[in-house]
């Protein structure tokens, strides 16, 4: 067996051994008096929402062995970072940034301080930028298109800043970056991809390019990107636990998938010749285009023999994340609507098994959810009706799935407590663990409202049904109670009336469902209050789940 084999049988395994360890332990709960139609349903959901808790369980543990256990975890999953020399560039790289309907003045700062970085390490003249806009308002064109003049009057490299607009939004962001490839791209090897909200540091660009100059067969390296310093209460708690959360899960999933690795669509480096030659979307076969192109795109290039990787280091590579749940809820619904669509692709000829691989687990980041309220509805029904649970074993079952659900950041957060130099980072060890404390509470209230809210999207879209209200959020507002009402109205029901199953059965299973009712119960104050600027600035002051990059300013 080869090492890569080696390394995909490992994962597996424990993948596999996760989600039968979870499935084992409600087995052993529901039937402890004989498995009736309710049980029998209930551990039909478990079937479904096991493999999810496999594969974080298993990116976890492979993460957190090679963070705590390699000198240098970052080159031990990308050998092309062993590789790469020092230097003036070699290839020529465009940057490109493709806006939509965005006022630059949030965008071009961050660019200005990546081309003065890029200047000052001798590279400045082997990049150029590309602001790329598929605004289709005219009066907002207009605008961009002036600041961009105003920018390039202030700079000394503006021979190498440019800025196109499409008229016709064909094939939305992947058919604006094919665009450019056809049209702009020539003279240039290499493309960095941003998107508006996007800033990288020119030593992380490049790192990225020295990658690609030291291994001629890979096609595209993503960097982690983790969020930028936040006020807000909601995108500060949230990007607190995903960063540590994609650390361990991105530097596990490196080590088994190797060069068949994933695309999340920016902050990432691609080389531009076999991007062009294999990555050009067709509808699909009932013609509407691909909405989650990035990793369609990743597979293609797994499928020509091209190597696609991660690069699992935080430094220089930052996003802006939603700054309150109705945001980030209306985002989720994005996600789903894309990646639901890769069930038709699966059937398509022309992919690595690696390739579908990488396409399922973006199907199940979705299917997993009706399943799981699927199964709380089930629980308080199976509580009202007196179902027999063992309760000696309940308490090891509920911890095991809720562990495997979180893995990934709960190892996060393990390797930082466990290696001082990067708890210094956070402020120290007590700063730290207060952080993690405080996320895993929002964790706790936060998750239950998303997997709800994935779950109707998902009963809704095959119907054509436009769900959500959208709230305008203010930063000097927040979101307002009859906003959040109207928003999640329904999560509040359904978190009310399975809350009163357990209750009527027991005081004492209505405290084991807290952890998974009390989120949609207390949906609409949460919405308030993770979005309330007096909260937003508590925060701050206090300096709970501040970051490294906050902390530097």
């Amino acid at each position: 067996m080869g090492t890569l084999a080696l390394r995909r049988s490992v994962f597996f395994g424990l993948m596999f051994g996760g989600g039968a360890g979870l499935f084992g332990l409600a087995w052993a709960c529901l039937a402890a008096g004989g498995l009736g139609t309710v049980e029998a349903l209930m551990l039909g959901c478990v079937l479904v929402v096991a493999p999810w808790n496999g594969i974080s369980l298993g990116n976890a543990l492979l993460g957190l062995a090679l963070l705590l256990g390699s000198r240098n975890p970052a080159a031990a999953v990308l050998p092309a970072l062993r590789l790469a020399r020092p230097g003036v560039p070699q290839l020529r790289t465009a940057i490109a940034v493709c806006v939509r309907n965005e006022e630059l003045d949030g965008v071009l700062p961050a660019m200005g301080r990546l081309l003065d970085g890029l200047s000052l390490a001798g590279a400045g003249p082997f990049f150029s930028l590309w602001i790329l806009s598929d605004t289709q308002d005219a009066a907002l064109a207009r605008r961009e298109a002036l600041a961009v003049v105003a920018f390039r009057a202030r700079r000394s490299d503006a021979a190498r800043i440019h800025y196109r607009r499409r008229v016709e939004n064909v094939g939305f962001k992947a058919g604006n970056i094919m665009d450019f490839l056809d049209h702009h791209a020539a003279g240039h090897e290499l493309m960095l991809t941003l998107d508006a909200d996007s800033e990288m540091s020119a030593a992380a660009v490049l790192r990225l390019v020295r990658c690609l100059e030291a291994e001629p067969r890979l096609a595209l390296v993503q960097q982690l990107t983790v969020g930028r310093p936040a006020r807000a209460a909601f995108p500060r708690l949230f990007q607190f636990g995903m960063r540590a959360g994609m650390r361990a899960w991105a530097t596990g999933q490196a080590w088994w998938q190797q060069g068949e690795g994933p695309y999340w669509g920016h902050n990432a480096l691609i080389r531009i010749d076999p991007f062009r030659r294999h990555c050009r979307l067709e509808p699909l076969p009932d013609g509407r285009p691909i909405l989650s192109h990035d990793q369609v795109e990743a597979v293609r290039l797994h499928a020509a023999g091209w190597q696609v990787m991660c690069l699992p280091l935080e430094d220089g590579s930052m996003e802006a994340n939603p700054p309150a749940l109705p945001e980030y809820l209306a985002r989720d619904r994005r996600w789903g609507a894309g990646n639901m669509q890769y069930l038709a692709l699966l059937r398509l000829p022309g992919m690595t098994v690696m390739g579908r691989w990488q396409l399922v687990q973006a199907i199940l980041l979705f299917l997993g959810a009706p399943a799981w309220v699927l199964l709380l509805a089930l629980a308080a029904v199976n509580a009202v009706v007196g179902g027999e649970v063992d309760m000696a074993l309940l308490p090891a079952a509920l911890l095991f799935g809720w562990a495997g659900y979180y893995a990934c950041k709960l190892a996060g957060f393990a390797e930082v407590l466990l290696r001082p130099a990067r708890a210094t980072a956070y402020g120290g060890w007590g700063r730290f663990l207060a952080g993690a404390v405080a996320e895993l509470v929002f964790t706790t209230l936060f998750e239950p409202v998303v997997l709800f809210n994935k779950a109707l999207f998902l009963a809704a879209l095959p119907l054509g049904v436009k769900l959500g209200w959208a709230p305008q959020n203010r930063a000097e507002r927040g979101v307002g109670w009859g906003d959040a009402l109207r928003l999640l109205w329904l999560h509040t029901l359904f978190g009310l009336a399975v809350g009163a199953g357990f209750a009527a059965a027991s005081w004492g299973a209505l405290l084991w469902a807290l952890p998974f009712t009390a989120g949609l119960v207390l949906a609409v104050p949460f919405c308030v209050m993770t979005a309330a600027p007096g909260f937003s600035a508590w925060l701050m002051r206090r300096g709970v789940a501040a970051t490294p990059e906050e902390l530097a300013l």
